[in-house]
């Protein structure tokens, strides 16, 4: 429980997993630091991810995997902290992992097995872990000294009351996450701090996010809910292949996840039925070998048989009764045409509600890229989702928090 009056070097506003990384380096180096978390149990996100495996990390983390406005500014807290220095960590609590498709690896057995060292390293280091704190009020001190800042916190406890406390420290570290999953904890408690403080909060989206539909598409998807199929999604130049899933509301899985972070409310994003395979040449080849058999026959050979009956409904209905050998070449080249590059609307993505990031947050021209440090307000570090730092899906964002949380810890 907080006790008034209390002074620590370093504050950490959220237990996740950049908070934890920022806390226990910082403690390492002999600092005395307080871990605040206003949920009720500390690294919600970390338990739930990876379907409760936790993909916590990537072995091919490159800054091209990261989205901001800013492109370069992740590159020197990844290059100082990689993956491998969180594996050895990994390694070194004897925690069994396994590498998955892309370079992505979870662990064997729990979530648990990953927050539990991350709870064991702050323990042992000294670090102060607190939850059920709300920050009330921070104050920036004029007074040069140990103590910079100023908070006021409100403390829960079981019984429903709460405990008011002001607390002093110099060094705050803002790793409140952001709006995606609020059910877990999100919040904008952190884009509020840094407003506060005078800095820049770029434009706020949904990331990592299934898209829905509201046109005629959205019956299809309907019926065709809990379907999937490897694609290619191409979106503003960018362009991903992997499992695509329908949902009662639209299409999700991995492959839309990721072009979610390209798309934008009124884009067009494009479908590769047959990835690797030029439909209309096959379609004419198989006319010739196999023109006896109806289209919808010879198409479930590549695609469920599910999609293709949507498909033939959208493309060739009237048709849909006629042998392969009574479809022209130009009839055959169109419907394989559409196969390779499905043009696709969605009216809008799920929203934070399941969203796994936040696109946009803090202004990354306001931090300094090797310690986190806000340019305007001496002491004052923002790290993880909080910024304008958004990775793609397969462990760069647990790599972005531990990277720019190593990189905090180090300065404050």
């Amino acid at each position: 429980m907080l006790t008034e009056s209390n002074h620590y070097d370093v504050i950490v506003l959220g237990a996740g997993a950049a908070g934890f990384l920022c806390a226990m380096t910082a403690a390492e180096r002999g600092r005395s630091v307080l871990l605040l978390e206003k949920s009720n149990k500390v690294g919600k996100k970390i338990l739930m991810s990876g379907g409760g495996r936790c993909n916590f990390t990537n072995l091919y983390v490159e800054p091209g995997n990261y989205v901001s406005a800013n492109p370069h500014f992740c590159i020197a807290a990844l290059s100082r902290f990689t993956a491998w220095d969180f594996i050895a960590m990994v390694e070194q609590h004897d925690i069994e992992y396994e590498e998955r498709k892309h370079g992505q690896l979870f662990c064997v057995r729990s979530a648990k097995d990953i927050l539990g060292m991350l709870v064991d390293e702050c323990e042992r280091s000294g670090v102060i872990t607190e939850t059920h704190v709300e920050v009330d009020e921070i104050e920036a001190l004029a007074g040069v000294g140990d103590a910079r800042f100023s908070l006021r916190l409100d403390q829960s406890r079981k019984q429903g009351d709460t405990t008011a406390v002001s607390m002093t420290c110099r060094s705050l570290v803002v790793a409140t996450g952001a709006l995606s999953i609020p059910t877990l904890g999100g919040s904008g408690i952190g884009y509020e701090i840094a407003e506060q403080f005078g800095m820049q909060v770029l434009p706020k989206t949904a990331g990592l996010v299934p898209l829905m539909f509201t046109d005629t598409l959205k019956a299809a998807c309907d019926r065709l809910a809990g379907t999937s199929l490897e694609v290619e999604l191409s979106c503003n130049g960018q362009s991903f292949t992997e499992n695509m899933l329908f949902t009662h509301r639209g299409i999700s899985g991995p492959v839309v996840l990721q072009i979610s972070n390209y798309w934008h409310p009124g884009d067009e994003i494009q479908v590769d039925l047959l990835p690797g395979t030029l439909a209309a040449d096959w379609l004419v080849d198989m006319k010739a070998n196999h023109g006896a058999s109806l289209l919808r026959t010879v198409l479930t050979h590549k695609l469920p048989r599910s999609v293709v009956k949507e498909l033939a409904s959208l493309w060739w209905s009237e048709s849909d009764h006629l042998a392969l050998a009574e479809f022209s070449d130009t009839a055959l080249c169109q419907i394989g045409s559409k196969l390779n590059r499905w043009q696709l609307k969605p009216s809008a993505t799920e929203g934070y509600r399941t969203a796994e990031v936040t696109l946009g947050g803090v202004d990354t021209n306001g931090i300094s890229s090797r310690t986190m440090e806000t340019s305007n307000q001496p002491g004052l570090f923002f790290i993880g989702e909080v910024l304008d730092v958004s990775g793609h899906l397969g462990g760069f964002n647990f790599q972005w928090a531990w990277a720019s949380g190593h990189a905090a810890g180090l300065f404050v």
